[in-house]
């Protein structure tokens, strides 16, 4: 008999939610505050491209980590990991000794733990939640992400005002950030481990234990334990996730310092505020339908953003007033593609690989996404909205393939998916 929702479950919601939102507030520190660093801000597409790699990497190797330490383990490592990143890039600008190697290293390192949380992350989601809240779970944690990224980026704007020295903006910026990491690294040390990662390591009577000491549901063994066999869904979640990634990376925080954008980059604060406040409204949104049907939430989630990404195209040079409505409308879309995309790689792999899978669909749309960013700074406003809207194109395309063809998950037993 499937087990409700219990108090385990919003624990575990809770600090994951709040892990998420320090992620986006991480990793929207450098594209909200940069243009204030003169200096950097005229090499911000490679600062920007850089990080990329960064979270690429940490994505893959902190994914792979989550399986061999435990999903706990892995948050506790990369919130330390990203932590010391911003305490650097923070005493080092305010000391005076940022230079561009600096910076680099620095917000590389941030990214780096940002994009190892993900795998671990949605993986102790998605082994821990009961099928049929499964979905939202996932959907409303990852969906912190947006809601962190929109207040830092409000927070910015406001130490601008409040501070005429940029260099204090900045460092009040990056503190905020350090005093929220330290509050959700004290939560993290009272997560329960998964009891289905538990088990798919051999740990049974551990297993047993939580879920006595809890009473969630109990795990089952499976008897698939790595990757072979399910590579089709990696390429399809990783093309999915390529196309929404770089949208919402691109027209969120990278175009305001792309050559031709119209409002120029003293917009990025308000920009970044803008579309991650559509972004996070956006989950809300997808609520009554992401726990009735995964595909047909998938679908209309690259339906709509391609709809508002032409909008878009077509605002673009028009009143800002006007653009930023329809960036709002955008990142709601977005925000359910990422969603739909979220809860499909965290249910649809088995228990001992589940981290790595994530790790790799993750660190796939994140290699794709630094070339795109190098790209950006080469080929300047116009062209991005062209690239935009056809990769919207290509996510449809491939969310109409899964409709079709692919498994649907909503209320299953992760157990029954693989």
């Amino acid at each position: 008999m499937a087990m409700g929702w219990r108090r385990v479950h919003w624990v575990l919601f809770a600090v994951v939610s709040a892990s998420f939102f320090l992620d986006g507030v991480l990793f929207s520190l450098v594209p909200t505050t940069i243009f204030l660093v003169e200096e950097l801000a005229k090499l911000a597409t490679v600062i920007f491209a850089v990080n990329s790699i960064a979270f690429m990497a940490g994505a893959f190797a902190l994914g792979r980590l989550g399986d061999v330490v435990g999903r706990r383990l892995g948050l506790i490592i990369s919130l330390t990991i990203y932590t010391l990143g911003a305490l650097w890039f923070a005493a080092a600008y305010w000391i005076g000794v940022l230079d561009l190697v600096t910076a680099l290293l620095s917000t590389s390192l941030i990214n780096f733990g940002v994009g190892g949380e993900v795998g671990p992350a949605y993986a102790a989601l998605a082994e821990l939640s009961p099928p049929r809240r499964r979905g939202a779970a996932v959907m409303l944690a990852a969906n912190f992400w947006n809601v962190g990224a929109a207040i830092i980026a409000a927070l910015s704007l406001y130490y601008v005002e409040l501070a005429a020295d940029p260099r204090t903006a900045v460092f009040y910026t990056f503190v905020t950030a350090v005093a929220l990491a330290a509050l959700v690294f004290i939560a993290r040390l009272h997560i329960p481990e998964s009891p289905r990662w538990l088990l798919a390591r051999g740990r049974e009577a551990e297993s047993r234990a939580l879920v006595e000491k809890y009473g969630v549901e109990p795990p089952q063994r499976e008897e698939r334990r790595s990757l072979r066999g399910y590579w089709g869904r990696v390429a399809i979640f990783a093309a999915a996730f390529t196309a929404q990634l770089i949208t919402y990376n691109i027209a969120a925080y990278y175009l305001p310092y792309a050559p031709g954008f119209a409002y120029g980059p003293d917009l990025a604060p308000l920009n970044v505020a803008v579309a991650n406040a559509g972004a996070a409204v956006g989950a809300f949104l997808l609520m009554p339908l992401i726990d009735k049907s995964r595909r047909l939430a998938f679908l209309a989630a690259f339906a709509g953003g391609l709809a508002t990404a032409t909008a878009l195209a077509a605002a673009h040079g028009g009143p800002p007033q006007l653009y930023l409505a329809v960036l709002f409308l955008n990142l709601v879309f977005s925000e359910w593609a990422w969603a739909a995309v979220s809860v499909l790689e965290a249910e649809l792999f088995p228990t001992a690989v589940r981290s790595t899978a994530v790790g790799i669909v993750t660190a796939s749309a994140w290699l794709i996404n630094a070339a795109a960013v190098f790209t950006e700074g080469v080929l300047g406003a116009g062209p991005f909205f062209a690239l935009l809207v056809s990769l919207w194109a290509l996510g449809l395309a491939v969310a109409a393939l899964w409709y079709v063809k692919g498994v649907e998950s909503a209320g299953r037993r992760l157990e029954e998916l693989v």
